[in-house]
């Protein structure tokens, strides 16, 4: 599938695709009936300032055919320096959404990623909620580097499931490395929903609707796992900042 013809924008690192959430979802739900091999990936802060960095990463998601503003902090920075009002299309949102769309359309789904335990909770939610869809598939791969052997195998059990979307959930960058190295390789569309799962699932909690159209739902993630997470809201949000103002002044 050509990334070309998707409109884009950049933002410090990343180029972000331009259009409304429903678009975005009748077109990932169309490729994947087709079995057309494609990937999304859910751009934030976090992904932002590790692709500056990093410039495989920063590959591995502006490869993808939907890079997609999961964080409010990128719609904010795409009015400012482009003028675009943006649609935000979350991971979290995303996957029921789409979970219904592939029960409505005959699209069977493979989830990668996570832990045993969390996969079948997933399963057993999707049963629930969703008696009609067909899981293709589950994979909880080892917190190691696979083997090229072992990457081989993966292709090879994702693409006989006959999987139309594939839900990744290897945290960010691991999972845009990934979904980067196999696109392509797997004929369904690919999409890094990163901890969409547990939430799903039911063991974690989603902030309320307010803070998430505030913007704060990084701090009420802050709020659940601070020792984790303070290192990274402390230096990745003062990093975006500034090369977003570094970025405002040169005026592109």
């Amino acid at each position: 599938m050509s990334t070309t013809s998707k409109q884009r924008a950049t933002v410090i690192s990343l180029n972000l695709s331009l259009g409304n959430y429903q678009q975005f979802r009748e077109e990932i739900i169309t490729a994947a009936k087709a079995k057309q091999a494609g990937s999304v990936c859910f751009a934030n802060v976090h992904m932002t300032v590790e692709s500056k960095f990093n410039s495989h990463i920063a590959q591995a998601v502006n490869g993808a055919d939907w890079v997609l503003c999961d964080g409010v902090p990128l719609l904010w920075s795409l009015r400012w320096l482009h003028g675009v009002k943006q649609n935000r299309a979350t991971g979290l949102d995303m996957l029921p959404d789409l979970l219904q769309k592939a029960e409505e359309t005959g699209v069977s789904v493979f989830f990668y990623g996570s832990t045993p335990e969390i996969l079948q909770q997933t399963v057993d939610v999707c049963r629930k909620k969703h008696p009609k869809l067909t899981v293709a598939g589950t994979l909880s791969p080892p917190f190691r580097a696979l083997t090229p052997e072992e990457d081989e195998e993966v292709v090879e059990q994702i693409t006989r499931s006959g999987a139309g979307l594939v839900f990744v959930s290897l945290g960010c960058p691991k999972q845009e490395v990934w979904m980067g190295k196999m696109r392509g390789r797997i004929p369904a569309v690919l999409l890094g929903i990163g901890g969409a799962l547990p939430v799903l699932a039911g063991d974690v909690k989603r902030s309320p609707d307010w803070m998430q159209r505030a913007g704060l739902e990084w701090l009420f993630r802050f709020a659940q796992e601070p020792k984790r997470l303070f290192k990274r809201y402390a230096v990745t949000n003062s990093l975006y900042t500034w090369y977003l103002m570094k970025q405002l002044v040169k005026g592109n």
